[in-house]
């Protein structure tokens, strides 16, 4: 048995990462190489051109009942899960992990799967901490998890978290990603005969929207307290390798520090809306002031007068909260 199927995760950063690291794989690698890079669901892709151009293999958008072989790049398309099932690929609109989709855990979640000490993730340049969790479910499947150095990632965010978690059997650059791949994919492993962990098979059913996986009995976790920010759903907590994430009822997963930055842009997108109320309050407050006093109505004159201030106050407040950076944490 050898480590014949390469997966690879990026994100913010990665189109760079990506071109460095595929052009530097072997004519002759003897395995599959799939990749997710998180892109915006309604643009165009044009990472296939992109990576065609600089590597050796011929890259392409992934499409459903794909085989796993080796010579050529697969890429999952936008808006769409890359999973592996079995010995081929699915191309699925499941739901969001981390507000991504394609999401690179799904990728590395199914491959571990299915595939156990077969399987190698790479885990490139981005932000926050997508990819760890996949690249933890490798490692316990037997595979080997490799993270781009934090000093030559763009975006160093995801491979830290991978280090931190000790996600990571490997660190290298991107230029030397196909040395590392040629001698791993060499050596000669152990025959194991493979169990499929339950959890993942739930979590991989839901990134394929399986019939009935919703509506299963037991599930993974327990009720967190907290909503899901994509359809206000209970969020189950979950708990793997000293990794706490969050998945509701119908899939929608979240790492505990995506959840926050999600919470964190739907706090602003709050405050905006309030922002928005307040100032057309007080302009339609100073405009019904305007016309009371042409009737000479003194009193409700004043009684918009204080409407439209107190409006305006509470609006500067939070126009003020709006311009502290997120950095701070003022929100």
């Amino acid at each position: 048995m050898r480590r014949d199927l390469v997966v690879i995760g990026a994100s913010a950063g990665g189109v760079e990462a990506l071109k460095t690291a595929i052009a530097s794989l072997p004519a002759e690698l003897p395995a599959a190489v799939l990749v997710v890079l998180h892109v915006p669901a309604h643009a165009e892709s044009v990472l296939p051109r992109i990576l065609s151009r600089f590597g050796t293999f011929p890259a392409r958008h992934a499409e459903d009942r794909d085989e796993l072989s080796p010579g050529e790049v697969l890429i999952a398309p936008p808006d769409r899960h890359l999973v592996v099932e079995r010995d081929h690929l699915e191309t699925t609109r499941g739901p969001r992990e981390n507000g991504h989709r394609p999401s690179i855990d799904v990728l590395f979640r199914s491959a571990a799967r299915w595939r156990g000490a077969g399987v190698i993730s790479v885990v490139l340049s981005g932000v926050l901490d997508d990819g760890t969790a996949g690249a933890l479910a490798v490692r316990r499947r037997g595979g080997v998890s490799i993270v781009q150095d934090p000093s030559d990632a763009m975006f160093p965010g995801m491979p830290e978290s991978a280090i931190a978690h000790n996600a990571a059997d490997h660190l290298v650059a991107a230029r030397d990603l196909g040395t590392l791949l040629r001698r791993l994919t060499s050596e000669e492993l152990e025959d194991a005969e493979l169990s499929l962990a339950d959890h993942m098979g739930f979590e991989t059913q839901l990134a394929r929207l399986a019939e009935g996986t919703i509506n299963q009995p037991s599930r993974p976790g327990s009720p967190s307290g907290f909503a899901c920010p994509d359809c206000s759903g209970v969020l189950f907590t979950v708990e793997h390798d000293e990794i706490v994430r969050f998945r509701c009822r119908v899939g929608h997963a979240w790492t505990s520090e995506s959840l926050l930055a999600e919470h964190s842009d739907q706090l602003e997108s709050a405050l905006w809306m309030a922002l928005r109320s307040l100032e057309e309050k007080a302009a339609l407050a100073a405009e019904l002031r305007q016309r009371a006093q042409e009737r000479n109505s003194r009193l409700v004159a004043d009684r918009y007068q204080e409407k439209s201030e107190d409006a305006t106050r509470a609006a500067n407040v939070i126009r003020q909260l709006l311009k502290a950076p997120q950095d701070g944490r003022a929100w």
